[in-house]
């Protein structure tokens, strides 16, 4: 058979997946090359599993207000149980994923693709040669370790997923989606957790009042939060690890987690000989097409260092398959992006944040509801729930959603479509209400907050 495609996709994840399935229903022949499991980080390292992990770590918090509701339950964790069933539903996708390419007539590799020229890669394992007029770059990225002594003793959320057993205590080192989701699962789970972050604050980037709500909440569920904290150096012990930190204290954990951010998966593809060029932290440069600096080689998801969630790799891969070879030019809009951390409680966002509406010189009214959920009423549980909503002055144009508190995430992935067609607070308040619900607090608040001019509040 013919080693000439007119699309060989390297990286068999959800962008990769998506822009090779796609590409060859729309006619075009189509190899894809993955030298690990197909569904990339989201299946096997990343969303799934960590979904799957949060999941199993609530448990515990509902079977302590369980009484309350008349239930007598008597339960234990089963650490072991968790992984091999995740294991299981990981297996399953992973044969979804390969099912969906073969049924399409996509070709699949598993291997290592190397850069020869800019149509053409080498294959390291079978040492043949690919050819095509296009190339999708869809590698993904990985877990970034701080450069310091004895950092190979500690684990990344590659490794979480698959412990032997849970340690007692565990230092999860960062304050991003990653550090905050994993510090909920592992307190959860009965593990006596802390997070250690080198700013004052933990979720950089996210509405100032949920990262305050979150850190307040995680605090009192018994997450320690060392903040203008970084580990210096971590040295094996008896019993555990011993971290000591840039600030001269030390403390002794079970495990150290590094959830320190992540770069992109570009540095063996060989793409500096062929002239492709990527930023500071080697991802790789691309226009509004998701089209290189090489014209004919194309980049979609985490390794273009746009936004690294995987809706948006799946967004960008299927525009890549409507725009190259259906003929209907399609660009993705990056400016509104709803997104979700899967922490204990759980934080929606979509659109501006009280900061980045400051710093875009707007006028804006806030409207701020919080409140105990009714989940919570029948007990002692202190736990609160926020919802904000900031809209533009004048226009009354929302601007931005923010959720702290249970299913957060779906409430945002709903509230996500009228931000995204430009809704305004008047088309929330004329929608009814369910009733009793948390998310019905979108379209009873009435009055703002409020309102901040020139970057004050008044």
């Amino acid at each position: 058979m013919s080693n000439r495609y007119d699309l060989i996709v390297i990286g068999g994840g959800s962008g990769g997946v998506r822009a090779a399935r796609l590409s060859s229903l729309y006619g075009a022949r189509v190899a894809l090359v993955e030298e690990s499991r197909l569904g990339g980080t989201c299946v096997n390292r990343g969303c799934v599993p960590k979904k799957l992990f949060a999941l199993a770590s609530r448990f515990d918090s509902l079977f302590e207000i369980a009484a309350d509701y008349g239930w007598a339950v008597e339960a234990s964790f089963d650490w072991p149980t968790l992984v091999a069933n995740k294991d299981a539903e990981i297996a399953r996708l992973e044969a979804a994923y390969e099912s969906a390419l073969l049924d399409a007539g996509v070709e699949i590799f598993r291997d290592h693709a190397t850069f020869t020229d800019r149509n053409t890669v080498s294959l390291s394992d079978a040492g043949t040669h690919l050819s095509a007029g296009r190339i999708l770059i869809a590698t993904g990225g990985h877990p970034v370790v701080p450069q310091i002594e004895g950092a190979e003793l500690a684990i990344t959320s590659n490794e979480a997923f698959g412990l032997e057993a849970l340690p007692g205590s565990i230092l999860v080192v960062g304050g991003g989606y990653v550090a905050a989701e994993f510090a909920s699962i592992f307190n959860g789970l009965g593990v006596e957790t802390a997070i250690s972050y080198r700013r004052d604050m933990i979720l950089r980037g996210f509405d100032q009042d949920l990262r305050e709500g979150l850190s307040e909440a995680m605090r009192a569920s018994g997450i320690e939060i060392l903040v203008n904290s970084q580990p210096r150096r971590l040295i094996k012990v008896p019993g555990g690890i011993d971290v000591e930190f840039e600030h001269g204290a030390s403390a002794t954990y079970g495990a150290v987690m590094f959830a320190t951010g992540r770069a992109p998966n570009t540095r063996e593809l060989g793409l500096d000989a062929i002239g492709v060029v990527c930023n500071a932290r080697a991802a790789v440069q691309v226009d509004e097409w998701s089209r290189s600096s090489v014209d004919s080689i194309f980049a979609v998801g985490d390794v273009t260092d746009r936004s690294a969630l995987t809706p948006v790799a799946v967004r960008e891969g299927a525009a890549f398959a409507e725009t190259e070879f259906r003929g209907t030019p399609t660009a993705v809009d990056h400016r509104i992006i709803p997104t979700a951390i899967f922490s204990e409680p759980e934080v929606g966002s979509v659109g501006l944040s009280e900061e980045d509406a400051v710093m875009h010189h707007l006028e804006f009214e806030v409207y701020m509801a919080r409140f105990r959920p009714m989940i919570a009423t029948l007990s002692d549980r202190e736990e609160r729930t926020m919802f904000k909503l900031i809209a533009q002055a004048g226009s009354g144009r929302v601007l931005g959603v923010h959720v702290l508190g249970r299913d957060a995430a779906e409430i945002v992935q709903l509230a996500a479509i009228p931000v995204t067609m430009g809704a305004t607070k008047a088309d929330f308040d004329r929608t009814i209400a369910v009733h009793p619900t948390a998310s019905e607090e979108l379209v009873t608040m009435s009055k703002p907050a409020y309102r901040v001019v020139q970057g004050e509040r008044v």
